[in-house]
């Protein structure tokens, strides 16, 4: 057998597993795997600009316990030969937090106003972005402020041109500007199919620590540029 098939059959493998975990929370309210569904946009306005888009629908478990929804849109500039991107965005954020009783919720909208800068870079086979984002929180009554730092990578599954699987890693590590100075960590890797030069999907696995415990996330995510 070829490398690309056992890699092919590792990444299937994999999938069924994932699908299994996915079925096994669907019985199961009280999991603490909780799951995203995420979509990603960009709109070339030309080769300079872009419109970005992006919704994400978590959940506490499968589908049935809304955790969160997150809508994000902002207005980027590429330079450098697209190798980075400044930009100036807003989200609006909807979190139905549980209470001690876990039938009961309460429910939180913030807005966000953020800026970040993209810088991209090829090291091998191996496509490395890091991102910085600074963002001012309207949590309720409450102002936060908040840095990101994101560090993603991405490797094709084979040297073939006509490849179109490959394997995704990141660490986003979230900095208040008060006390407690931490507050999250995220963690994933995961596996990408690229449909065509426009849309790619990814199926991950996430774990979110936060500064006294850390839940779990399957992550769905799609990409979209047009």
């Amino acid at each position: 057998m070829s490398l690309t098939k056992k890699r092919l059959k590792y990444f299937a493998t994999v999938v069924l597993v994932i699908g299994f975990i996915q079925s096994s929370v669907l019985r199961a309210q009280n999991s603490d795997l909780g799951n995203w569904l995420i979509y990603i946009g960009s709109k070339q306005i030309n080769t300079k600009w872009n419109l970005h888009h992006e919704i994400q629908y978590r959940n506490y478990d499968a589908l049935s316990d809304l955790e969160q929804l997150l809508l994000r849109t902002g207005i980027g500039y590429s330079f450098n030969e697209g190798q980075n991107n400044l930009l100036m965005g807003y989200g609006f954020i909807h979190s139905q937090n549980h209470k001690e009783n876990i039938n009961n919720k309460t429910i939180v909208d913030e807005h966000r106003i953020f800026q970040q800068f993209i810088a991209k870079q090829n090291v091998g086979q191996f496509k490395i972005q890091h991102r910085y984002r600074f963002e001012q929180r309207f949590v309720e009554s409450d102002f936060k402020l908040r840095f990101r730092y994101f560090l993603g990578a991405t490797m094709p599954l084979s040297k073939a041109e006509n490849n179109k699987f490959y394997l995704s890693a990141y660490n986003e590590i979230f900095l208040n500007s008060k006390s407690s100075i931490f507050d999250r960590n995220r963690l994933y890797g995961g596996f990408g199919y690229s449909l065509n030069k426009n849309i790619r999907f990814e199926l991950g696995y996430m774990n979110q620590s936060f500064e006294t415990n850390s839940r779990d996330q399957v992550n769905i995510i799609s990409f979209v540029t047009f």
